[in-house]
């Protein structure tokens, strides 16, 4: 008897491996899967400009990095303390505005460089609910605790989720025609925007998806993370504190579904290799002056130096 639904998980025709660039934007989703990605050395880029849940939000951010527009003092804006800019998140904001301006602006560069690069590009979509900025008229990214009065909120319909989805893959095209895309819907819930609304806001973003896309192009990949969490993953057990986020054992969970349908069994073995570097690490002895444990560190350097022979690009 079987007492749950699994998501089939089939290997995908666009494979990554130790030699792949990749490229993760979207929502704290895509920062789950970044940290595995850091952990296991993968070489990897994650929101550069900070999260960004929306697509129009996020399609803007793209097209001033491929153009190169340049952030200027009519980007930013003073408010409790701190400069500011809509189009980015809070962990970016400086008290200093001309920093500010030269770090967005060294992040612009560093990130044009690294699409002209980069093999795949992972995009989570967060929510289709938006907020527009009344003295603007502008969608942002981010309000940085501006007073709500100053926004309106609203809905993108499924035709503008559809437009700058499809804008996000032609400017990345225009420098990189060779990248690859994996999207994926967070299977976090904005129920902050009321349950029915959430429910509203996500399905705008599966229908764009199988709008905007054909996913047999073997330029386009779909992972399933929304459905493994809702069908899969269906008890609370496997949420954190706020009942929203998915756990630890979740996001470990996912990882496995996401190996599977996109790592070879050569990548996968170097995958186990360097989580054996990693948790001989993080070990801690009781007798670290002992001869067993220093054996058990010269065995630990030899496999690290085997690993950054085959994989320069690795440090630990």
């Amino acid at each position: 008897m079987q007492f749950r639904t699994e998501i089939p998980v089939a290997t995908s025709d666009f494979q990554i491996d130790y030699q792949s660039d990749l490229l993760l934007l979207g929502s704290c989703f895509a920062e789950n899967i970044g940290r595995k990605l850091d952990y296991y050395k993968f070489k990897n880029k994650v929101n550069p400009f900070g999260i960004v849940f929306n697509v129009v939000s996020l399609e803007k951010l793209v097209d001033r990095t491929v153009h190169q527009k340049y952030f200027t003092e009519e980007d930013v804006f003073h408010h409790n303390d701190l400069w500011h800019c809509f189009e980015v998140h809070s962990e970016l904001s400086h008290p200093n505005k001309e920093i500010f301006l030269e770090t967005l602006n060294q992040l612009l560069d560093s990130t044009h460089a690294y699409i002209a690069t980069i093999s795949h590009c992972l995009i989570t979509l967060g929510t289709s609910w938006v907020y527009r900025f009344k003295e603007s008229d502008k969608i942002v990214a981010n309000c940085h605790k501006v007073p709500q009065k100053a926004f309106t909120k609203e809905l993108l319909s499924v035709a503008q989720n559809v437009t700058s989805l499809q804008n996000i893959v032609t400017l990345m095209q225009s420098i990189n025609p060779k990248v690859k895309f994996v999207f994926t819907v967070s299977p976090v819930r904005h129920i902050k925007d009321g349950f029915f609304e959430n429910n509203v806001s996500k399905s705008h973003l599966f229908a764009a998806l199988y709008q905007a896309f054909d996913f047999k192009n073997p330029t386009f990949d779909y992972f399933p993370s929304y459905e493994i969490v809702m069908d899969e993953l269906r008890d609370y057990r496997f949420y954190d504190r706020d009942w929203l986020h998915p756990n630890t054992v979740a996001i470990d969970y996912i990882w496995e579904c996401f190996s599977r349908m996109y790592f070879n069994e050569s990548t996968l073995l170097t995958l186990k290799e360097i989580e054996t570097v990693q948790k001989g690490l993080h070990h801690r002895s009781f007798t670290p002056e002992s001869e067993a444990h220093q054996k058990f560190l010269a065995n630990l350097q030899e496999k690290i130096n085997t690993l950054v022979n085959k994989l320069p690009h690795i440090s630990f």
